[in-house]
Parts: structure tokens; sequence; C-alpha cells
């Protein structure tokens, strides 16, 4: 039962399934717009035991807004686009940069936070579960 497993990553498996758990919805809705996250939403919402209909729910819907979305921008921005690409593009691309690191440092800085009030919210998760090496 988990004896392999290291505790800080029992902690972070805690803290997978505590998001989950909290913010499943708009993990999964807010993931069809980041590309990366796109690809890894459903396996880590079934991997923390997110319930089925509310994950199709949101991916549904999440979809549908991302598509929505990037179809109107292309349709609206046929033409100004190639005007934009120049010094904006540099911009953005620096601006997005930013994001990232400020994204990182920012989850890097609550990480502990966020692992002791999953701890509190699945005190005894670990204990619950069986561990099948196979």
């Amino acid at each position: 039962m988990f004896d392999g497993i290291p505790p800080h990553e029992k902690r972070r498996l805690k803290l997978g399934q505590y998001v989950i758990m909290k913010y499943g919805g708009k993990v999964v809705f807010f993931g069809r717009f980041v590309a990366v996250q796109r690809t890894w939403t459903a396996f880590l919402a079934s991997t923390n035991r997110m319930r089925w209909p509310r994950f199709l729910l949101f991916n549904a819907l999440g979809g549908i807004v991302w598509a929505t979305l990037y179809g109107l921008v292309g349709y609206f921005l046929d033409d100004t686009v190639h005007r934009l690409v120049g010094g904006v593009g540099i911009v953005a691309i620096v601006l997005v940069v930013v994001i990232i690191i400020a994204f990182l440092l920012f989850l890097r800085r609550n990480e502990h936070r966020l692992e002791d009030e999953a701890e509190r919210a699945l005190p005894d998760q670990f204990a619950e579960l069986k561990f099948c090496p196979q």
C-alpha cells in the first residue's frame, strides 16, 4: 500500500485529487484553451476521480466556447492579422513568456499551502486506496 511512494509524492497525488475535486470544472473548461493542458486534462481528471457527467459537461462547454472564439477571431481579424504580426507579435511572445513565468512562481509559492488544504480536506485518502503493483 503506497509504501514505495515518497511522502512528498503522496502529498502531490493528494493535491491533484483536491484540485480536481474543488476546481475540476474550471480546470477542464479552461484546459481546452491551453494546448498542452488540453492533451492532459482528460487523463488527470480521470486519474483524480472526477465524475464522468461533470467532466463531459465542462469538456463539451469548453470545446464549444473554444471553437466559437477561434472561429470568430479568425473571421473578424481576417486581414488585420497580417498587420499585427510585426511588432505586436514580438510583444505578444514576450508577454506570454512573462505570464508563464509569473504563473510558475505563483504555483511554487502556493504549493505548500494547497498541499496543506488538500491534507485537511482528504486526511486519510491513502488509507482507503489499494495499490496493486504490476
